[in-house]
């Protein structure tokens, strides 16, 4: 096993991508040729008007860019930390076609909300006059987070359940600690909360001690944003056995344990998967102190969840992407020790085995082939591909109930979609409130 002192551990786990520092994020911002009807903005899920907080950093008004920016993206700390800017607003950068290079938005994006943070200022937004409503959201991930924000600022009272002990969901439990140093998900839930009108209530689960119905009951609205809670297994033999775990549980309790160095790495990890949690996992092993860590994925790279970016970073961190094969067995006795792959290849447009099969040593299987909706104990909700359905303003077919984030079928598997969604849904309550106020007077 790659020994590792706790120093170099903590070094492993330090921030990803190093902040600008001002003189850096002036100079950056002067790339920007502030585009008329700006492609950045329209790649862009929140919208941020992104030449205009640019503009604002290059002008040195650094709290007027994050106030931009905050404005359509409450939780633009961690987007400009953990999207893929790459292929999203970076990728319809200009400076792509005449210089080869796009702006750094995500960086700058950090700057100007690290910058105002640091600087410990008083909420920049207030709340409107008391709506008189009072709305539950299910879930303090990334959309009710953002929907219990601008819930709070249309001036409702705003009650949050949620399951974990921690807010945050995805942003605290599932993304890389690298990625997210410093304990900045709970500093950006601190400040989302100055807003004030907002409770979290924790140890609440949906289907388990919280049910919709007394909720619908209870309060005026009700938002739903419980994320993808369950994990897709293999289905193969062995899959029990001790050393097999999901590999959101992996990250979640790396991200939980201060000491990391405490954490067992594996000798021989194996990582089944292809998308971005995959790769989070297969590399936080490896900086952990797994000597051979080896990401499995049953067809080419072309076809990998995971963006061209971070399929590079987990090469340059040592990880072997084996392509084109598939698990079929995990062998040992009172714990993994091997796993059997298959070879794979299209075949007529159809992904198939091959018989050829290959054995490699396995103490750790770490299984990220997709996550789930999980509240089949809740049948009042109408789905759509296995997950919520929700019309275009995010109602699902019950009365009162919004629905937004990875649970709903309208999902991309993005913070920063989550976080326009519960944005949106938020408005599109507050029409229906006052709309059926109105009906009943």
């Amino acid at each position: 096993m790659t020994k590792f002192s706790k120093s170099q551990i903590n070094q492993n786990f330090d921030d990803l991508h190093k902040p600008l520092n001002r003189l850096q994020a002036i100079t950056e911002a002067s790339r920007c040729t502030y585009c008329y009807e700006a492609p950045c903005i329209t790649a862009c899920p929140t919208s941020i008007d992104i030449p205009t907080f640019i503009h604002q950093i290059r002008s040195e008004n650094i709290k007027g860019a994050a106030q931009t920016i905050l404005s359509e993206n409450i939780l633009g700390g961690t987007c400009a930390r953990a999207c893929p800017t790459e292929i999203l607003c970076e990728q319809a950068c200009v400076r792509n076609h005449d210089q080869g290079k796009p702006v750094e938005i995500g960086l700058l994006q950090r700057f100007a909300v690290d910058t105002f943070l640091d600087a410990d200022q008083p909420h920049p937004f207030k709340r409107a006059e008391p709506s008189g409503k009072r709305v539950a959201a299910v879930g303090a991930g990334p959309a009710g987070l953002a929907f219990a924000h601008r819930a709070a600022l249309l001036g409702h009272q705003v009650v949050i359940f949620e399951a974990e002990a921690k807010p945050g969901g995805l942003n605290e439990y599932g993304l890389a600690a690298y990625k997210m140093a410093n304990n900045f998900a709970q500093r950006e839930v601190d400040f989302l909360m100055q807003v004030g009108g907002i409770e979290i209530q924790h140890s609440q689960r949906l289907g388990d001690n919280l049910s919709l119905a007394q909720l619908r009951q209870d309060f005026d609205g009700v938002f739903i944003g419980v994320g993808l809670a369950a994990n897709h297994q293999l289905g193969i033999p062995g899959e029990n056995l001790p050393g097999v775990e999901d590999a959101t549980n992996f990250i979640a309790t790396l991200r939980q344990t201060a000491d990391k160095s405490s954490l067992p790495a594996g000798e021989n990890l194996v990582v089944i998967g292809g998308g971005n949690t995959a790769i989070d996992a297969a590399v936080q092993a490896k900086r952990l102190g797994s000597a051979n860590v080896t990401l499995v994925y049953r067809r080419g790279e072309e076809y990998m969840g995971a963006t061209a970016w971070e399929i590079d970073l987990a090469r340059k961190n040592g990880v072997v992407i084996l392509l084109w094969a598939k698990p079929i067995a995990i062998h040992g006795g009172d714990a993994a020790a091997a796993i059997v792959l298959e070879k794979t290849a299209l075949l007529e447009g159809t992904l198939q085995g091959t018989g050829n099969t290959l054995t490699i040593p396995a103490d750790k299987v770490l299984k990220a082939v997709g996550q789930k909706y999980a509240l089949a104990d809740e049948p009042s909700l109408d789905l759509a591909k296995g997950k919520i359905w929700v019309n275009e303003r995010f109602e699902t077919n019950l009365p009162g109930v919004f629905a937004g984030g990875d649970c709903v079928h309208l999902g991309e598997d993005l913070t920063v979609q989550a976080v326009e969604h519960g944005k949106r849904a938020a408005h599109a309550m507050g029409r229906y409130l006052f709309t059926i106020s109105a009906l009943e007077i």
